[in-house]
């Protein structure tokens, strides 16, 4: 840190004579006070581009006084529109060459260490990843001549971590570097530019209202103020990520959610969950609102190939009939799906014909298998568009949906009613014994 003179600055702009387009850069030198022994020393200016990022601001300080010296970046530009998170795989030396801008507000995370770096600890930095491992290592010796005479274990515990951390500069493990920006103005090279970094990954996100009043964007007193809506806004524009085990091997797996608006329908919330230890993959549909008032049924004339492409929401509580074929398939037979009609005709076919377990082993008959393998024919001509029939989706819960091709205006092909549910179907629901009012009493 130092202290600019006023008669250090003459003429006007600092960088009146630094442009970013200029190969031939020369810093500017302040002359400024140092703030160790509060003599004269030099601080020096450059502005300067950081290939495929943007302009940045170095800043230099050293006093021939007392040899102190101190160096620092700021960014040329403004606070972006989102926050940014890279995430570096370092899995050789080379890749502890990379030149990193810190801003100062981002947050500098090792998960294999359970290390981090809070924002606004230290002074914004270009460096690299070696660089910044050796400014946290000398940010955590800084004060252990102390440590060691007042508290010795916690000391010991400390140099203990430094070591971990130098190791890592051997790169005998591969280990990640996260560093989360919600300014937006933080980088990490990325070495074969404009190509694709399969050891670098790089997302944006949306700040919090509590960052923005650390990034001076909002006042305190706006923290009240936020609109009610604005999670579920944040929820509708983002896929959300959470920690589950998988169904089929036990193991650590994630599943993504997202809201999603179907037109001239509702809202459905979908999920996927992917293993990566034994591939196993599901899909699931999930209706965003309430059981409606009313059942629906939804036939549709199948007369030409192009109906294939129609899109379809199945909810867990639809069930799926094609009389032409004398085939019905109940409510919970397939789970919730939003795909389309060919889809949803591969998925049946599927289910009945190739994971059927009734025609597989001691258990499967000649006759069986044929009479499957003749319907599975009959799907596939539905499919191919080479046979019309009639698809019905009925839903006593109403949260399913066939794509009107025509809408706003009528479907020639397609009919929709709406029927009150019988007292069974709502014994299925589970709602003739949900009370919804009075039932504190």
């Amino acid at each position: 840190m130092s202290v600019i003179s006023e008669d250090s600055v003459r003429g006007g702009s600092l960088f009146k004579d630094i442009s970013a387009d200029n190969d031939d850069w020369e810093p500017t030198e302040i002359e400024s006070m140092c703030m160790n022994c509060h003599q004269n020393g030099m601080t020096r200016l450059l502005l300067t581009r950081i290939p495929f990022f943007k302009e940045i601001i170095v800043s230099s300080f050293s006093c021939p006084n007392c040899s102190w010296s101190n160096t620092e970046i700021q960014s040329a530009g403004r606070i972006q529109d989102q926050g940014v998170c890279y995430a570096l795989k370092i899995k050789s030396k080379k890749d502890l060459n990379r030149e990193v801008v810190k801003a100062d507000s981002a947050t500098t995370r090792i998960p294999e260490l359970d290390f981090e770096i809070p924002p606004f600890t230290q002074k914004g930095a270009l460096s690299t990843v070696e660089g910044l491992l050796d400014r946290a290592v000398a940010g955590l010796e800084q004060d252990q001549p102390v440590r060691r005479a007042t508290d010795p274990e916690v000391a010991e515990k400390i140099d203990e971590f430094i070591q971990k951390l130098r190791k890592l500069k051997e790169v005998e493990n591969e280990f990640t570097l996260v560093i989360e920006d919600p300014s937006g103005n933080s980088f990490v090279e990325n070495p074969v530019a404009p190509q694709k970094d399969e050891a670098l990954t790089v997302s944006w996100f949306k700040r919090t209202a509590q960052q923005d009043i650390q990034l001076g964007l909002k006042a305190e007193d706006d923290l009240d103020e936020e609109p009610a809506g604005s999670d579920l806004d944040a929820m509708r524009s983002e896929v959300l990520v959470f920690d589950t085990n998988c169904p089929e091997c036990n193991a650590p797996a994630s599943t993504n959610m997202k809201l999603v608006q179907i037109p001239h329908f509702k809202e459905v919330i979908i999920m996927a969950t992917n293993c990566d230890s034994c591939g196993h993959r599901t899909n699931e549909v999930k209706s965003g609102g309430a059981t409606e008032e009313q059942g629906t049924k939804i036939t549709l004339h199948i007369t030409d190939p192009s109906d294939m492409t129609r899109d379809v929401l199945k909810s867990e509580t639809c069930s799926v009939a094609i009389p032409e074929l004398e085939f019905e398939l109940g409510m919970a037979a397939i789970s919730g799906k939003f795909t389309t009609l060919e889809g949803l005709l591969k998925d049946i076919k599927e289910l009945i014909v190739s994971k059927n377990p009734f025609i597989c082993g001691d258990s499967s008959t000649t006759d069986r298998v044929q009479k499957l393998n003749e319907f599975g024919e009959k799907l596939d001509k539905v499919i191919a568009g080479e046979m019309n029939v009639h698809v019905i989706l009925d839903d006593p819960a109403g949260n399913s949906y066939l794509q009107n091709v025509y809408a706003p205006e009528p479907d020639p092909e397609m009919t929709t009613e709406r029927y009150t549910r019988s007292f069974e179907q709502n014994e299925e629901l589970g709602l003739n014994d949900m009370k919804t009012e009075g039932y504190q009493e």
